[in-house]
Parts: C-alpha cells; sequence; structure tokens
C-alpha cells in the first residue's frame, strides 16, 4: 500500500493491507479498484466515502458509520466460500449500493433507514433485525427504503418491517418473508415465486404485475387492499384451492 487512508483522500488501485482500520477517520474517502479482504473494521467512520469497483472480501464492519457511502459496482463476497461481507450494529442511513454482488451479506442489527440497492445481487443475504425505521416521535416510525430490481433469491428478510417502500422489479425466489411487513409497498413487477409469507403483511401492497403463482393469500396476516390485475386472479385463486372456470 502506496497511499495511506485519510479522510477526503483518493486511493485508487491499492492492496490495503497493514492499516489500522479500528476508530479511523475516513470521511468522504474514495476508493477506487481497491482490495481490502479478511479485515475487522471496527468503529470505523466512512460517513460519505464512496467505493467503485472495490472488492471487500470477508470483511466484518461492526459498528461501523456508513451514513450516506455509496458502493457502485462492488463485490463484497467471496463466492467460492459462500460467505459475504458483515454489517454489525453498522449505521448505513442514506447508504446506497449501484450494481454490486451483496450475495451472502449479513446486515445484523443495523441501522439502514433510507438505504437504496439498485441491480443488486442480494443471493442468500441475511437482514437479521435490520432497522430501515426512524422515529417520528412518541411512538411513531417510518420506513424508507429502495430495492429496485435486486436478486433475493435465498435472502432471509423475515419480520423485516418495510411498509410503504419500493421494492419493484426485485426477484425474491425461495426468499424467506416470514412476518415482514410489506404494507402499502410497491412489490410491482417482482417474482414471489416459492417466497415463504407466512405471517406477512401485504394490505394495501402493490402486485400489479408481479410473479404469484402458488402465492398463497390464506397464509398472510393481512391482504385487505391487495392490488392485483385481472390475470393474476387465477393462480391466485387456484393456490387457494379454488377451481377457476372462464365460464
Amino acid at each position: 500500500m502506496s497511499v495511506t487512508p485519510a479522510a477526503g483522500a483518493t486511493l485508487q488501485g491499492e492492496t490495503i493491507a497493514g492499516f489500522a482500520w479500528a476508530d479511523a477517520d475516513l470521511t468522504e474517502a474514495v476508493f477506487v479498484d481497491c482490495v481490502i479482504e479478511d479485515l475487522q473494521l471496527g468503529a470505523v467512520v466512512l460517513g460519505g466515502a464512496r467505493f467503485v469497483r472495490c472488492r471487500l472480501g470477508r470483511c466484518r464492519l461492526a459498528r461501523a458509520d456508513l451514513r450516506e457511502a455509496v458502493f457502485e459496482d462492488c463485490i463484497l463476497t467471496d463466492p467460492a466460500a459462500h460467505a459475504g461481507a458483515t454489517f454489525a450494529f453498522s449505521r448505513l442511513d442514506m447508504a446506497r449500493f449501484l450494481r454490486c454482488d451483496l450475495s451472502f451479506t449479513r446486515f445484523d442489527r443495523s441501522e439502514l433507514h433510507g438505504v437504496s440497492l439498485e441491480d443488486c445481487n442480494l443471493r442468500g443475504a441475511k437482514f437479521e433485525r435490520a432497522d430501515f425505521t426512524r422515529s417520528l416521535g412518541r411512538q411513531r416510525t417510518r420506513a424508507s427504503a429502495v430495492f429496485r430490481r435486486c436478486n433475493f433469491h435465498l435472502a432471509d428478510l423475515s419480520e423485516a418491517s418495510l411498509p410503504g417502500c419500493d421494492l419493484a422489479g426485485s426477484r425474491f425466489r425461495e426468499a424467506d418473508l416470514s412476518r415482514a411487513d410489506f404494507e402499502g409497498a410497491d412489490l410491482r413487477d417482482t417474482d414471489l415465486f416459492g417466497a415463504i409469507i407466512a405471517e406477512a403483511r401485504l394490505a394495501g401492497a402493490d402486485l400489479r404485475g408481479a410473479e404469484v403463482s402458488g402465492l398463497d393469500l390464506l397464509a398472510l396476516a393481512t391482504r385487505a387492499g391487495l392490488k392485483i390485475t385481472l390475470d393474476q386472479q387465477y393462480p391466485l385463486l387456484t393456490a387457494m384451492g379454488i377451481d377457476v372456470h372462464v365460464e
């Protein structure tokens, strides 16, 4: 490593090793084509930092500040080991991930209000007690997150609270959505084939254009006001054991 990471600094094409990440202030630092692997990044401040075409393999970011950080075309997974990066007790409010591979990544008890992920691979990712909400006062919270055209195959979003959020065009094949709250969410053009939806909340959600074959509405905790098209009623009714006749 010829350049030492610092707040506001730009590092390009570096393999970063031998740097003490713990408690480091790297606010608005820029990393381009860098490799950061097998490291513990404890309590590091990366607010507003930008990562472009970087590889962060087998890294654990614990109590890290990543508010408004941006990741573009980055790889945060080791496909051979089926292991991704871990964000534990970290702040990712308003962070953005664009075209990133986050397979098997873990978001463990981290704050993700306003996070935005577009065209990302989240296969096998786990959101364990991830918090997408922000307090608006006494006993009032609001969720905010965007997951557009993301792949959640085999991901674990059980108990996630994402009411009113934008998940349009994402694929949730065989994902665990049990007890998740998607009330009023934008789920247009999503793929829910094989998803686990036991006790999920979908009241008022927009499912128009979604792949809903095999989706059992009776397994939902809420479904009032669910938006679908005429073509979608047949697979949904069939999944409920109703024999649908055109005439």
